[in-house]
């Protein structure tokens, strides 16, 4: 897979490229990784890429023409046209099932917006994918660019193990189970009995009964429009009804609960 990067700061990336899986990728050769300083598709001669608002407001805008100038020249460079993502706050929610969907992309052309963002008429141009990492301000796309790609070779063919992945949060809907190693006991603290066990079945069980609770408690969204079997069902209930039992344990009224 090759994604390429348009940035008006390509340094950035430098040190993430050079670790992790993003590094085991590229070396293997299952990633191709290209920069493209922004910059030098400036016609002025200090490279400058942007220019006030129309709207009178503060900040200053990434130049339509600039942008548009460097993915056709990318796009130019390759004999298939690669999907276009741009990072905006206005953007669909990354999830897992969008990275699965972007690795299996030849290419993609990642663009990365600085300041106050690009002229409105990069996206009339190109019909990008606008993608969110959340709901928070940043000062440009290539930490969003960063995430993606992280997200994204996951899915890549013998980056990781099929399993290793199949087993994490958010894959089948389900936050991922709690994790221990040795020690069996440290600070008072102590691995659950039945990790213990050596019983597999009982083992498999349980994770999936902690997989269920956490993301009943924690992300109920989730599971909205997820199918569950019978046995998972049945672990479901085991668990309302202990927390049913839980909040009767509860102390009723008074000061005695914070």
């Amino acid at each position: 897979m090759r994604i390429d990067i348009i940035t008006a700061f390509p340094e950035y990336f430098y040190s993430p490229l050079e670790v992790g899986i993003i590094r085991k990728a590229l070396e293997e050769e299952l990633l191709k990784v290209e920069l493209h300083n922004l910059r030098n598709f400036s016609s002025d001669k200090h490279g400058k890429i942007d220019d006030y608002p129309y709207s009178g407001k503060p900040g200053m805008i990434i130049k339509a023409p600039i942008v548009l100038e460097a993915v056709n020249n990318v796009q130019n460079l390759l004999p298939y046209t690669p999907k276009v993502v741009l990072f905006t706050s206005t953007g669909v929610k990354l999830n897992n099932s969008i990275a699965r969907n972007l690795s299996e992309k030849d290419g993609l052309i990642l663009i990365c917006g600085h300041y106050e963002g690009i002229d409105e008429r990069v996206k009339e141009h190109f019909s990008p994918l606008e993608i969110s990492i959340g709901d928070y301000i940043i000062s440009g796309g290539e930490a969003a660019a960063l995430v993606l790609i992280e997200a994204i070779i996951r899915f890549l063919p013998a980056v990781i193990k099929r399993e290793s992945y199949e087993e994490e949060s958010f894959e089948n809907n389900l936050l991922e189970y709690p994790q221990y190693t040795r020690p069996p006991e440290f600070a008072g603290m102590e691995v659950p009995e039945i990790l213990l066990s050596g019983n597999h079945q009982d083992v498999s069980k349980w994770l999936l009964k902690e997989s269920l609770k956490r993301t009943l408690l924690l992300r109920p969204d989730l599971i909205k429009n997820r199918y569950f079997s019978k046995s998972e069902l049945d672990i479901i209930d085991i668990i309302f009804k202990e927390f049913v039992e839980l909040v009767n344990c509860i102390p009723k009224g008074g000061n005695d609960f914070e």
